[in-house]
């Protein structure tokens, strides 16, 4: 695990100097496409749970529900994550899906359980976004500053559960106790920003009910590159 937190540092340290000189780090975002029907999965969910101790990034683990027919069926499976990692193979020009596969700052993917190697997609498309998140008793309010026109993005907000166990008794992972990190419950889009200050406000019933934090992505429309992100625990 080394190896993998040392290229993290190089990633993040690399990042802030693409952000230029007096402008914020850009939040390196990394997103795990897995499931517990494969068996090359749990190294990196191991993997995912060290990234997401690093300051600076947010990781999150997309399960895909694909595998559900070789044996067993994962129940944190979304339809929404198989759309959104069949959308990353057509912008990054890949033969197909794949898990588990590591997708960085929307620009170029990996496969996961190993180094994070090779630092920072080229040519980091702005300055960093840094978007605001505040909870309140029955809420969750989401602003953006005022900026430089960055072009159309997708505000996303993403529901999800820290951290999980599964026992599986069918398919790959058949007798294994499974540990599962930041998991995505809920994936939806705000709004659209392009430089102007927004605010956006959503009812916590909105989210699943296992989803105790939130991360926010701003995302170049049609999912594009991502230009910031943040995170907070709900409770």
């Amino acid at each position: 695990m080394r190896a993998t937190l040392s290229a993290l540092l190089l990633l993040c340290t690399a990042s802030a100097a693409l952000a230029g000189a007096g402008a914020a780090p850009r939040t390196t975002v990394i997103e795990l496409y897995t499931s517990e029907g494969c068996s090359s999965c749990p190294p990196a969910e191991a993997q995912l749970e060290a990234l997401a101790r690093q300051d600076g990034v947010v990781a999150l683990a997309f399960h895909v529900d694909y595998w559900d027919d070789l044996g067993w069926h994962d129940r944190f499976g979304l339809k929404e994550a198989v759309t959104r990692q069949r959308l990353y193979a057509q912008r990054l020009h890949l033969a197909s899906v794949y898990t588990p596969q590591l997708v960085i700052d929307g620009q170029r993917d990996q496969v996961g359980g190993g180094g994070l190697g090779a630092a920072v997609p080229v040519g980091s498309p702005a300055p960093a976004v840094v978007p605001q998140i505040a909870t309140g008793a029955d809420r969750i309010e989401v602003s953006l500053a005022a900026g430089p026109s960055p072009g159309a993005c997708d505000v996303l907000l993403i529901g999800y559960l820290p951290e999980a166990t599964s026992k599986v008794t069918r398919g790959e992972n058949a007798g294994r106790e499974l540990h599962e990190f930041n998991i995505v419950r809920s994936l939806s889009i705000l709004g659209r920003w392009q430089g102007e200050a927004r605010r956006f406000t959503v009812p916590l019933t909105a989210l699943p009910s296992d989803a105790t934090a939130v991360a926010v992505l701003v995302q170049r429309q049609d999912q594009g590159p991502i230009l910031g992100a943040a995170s907070r625990a709900l409770r």
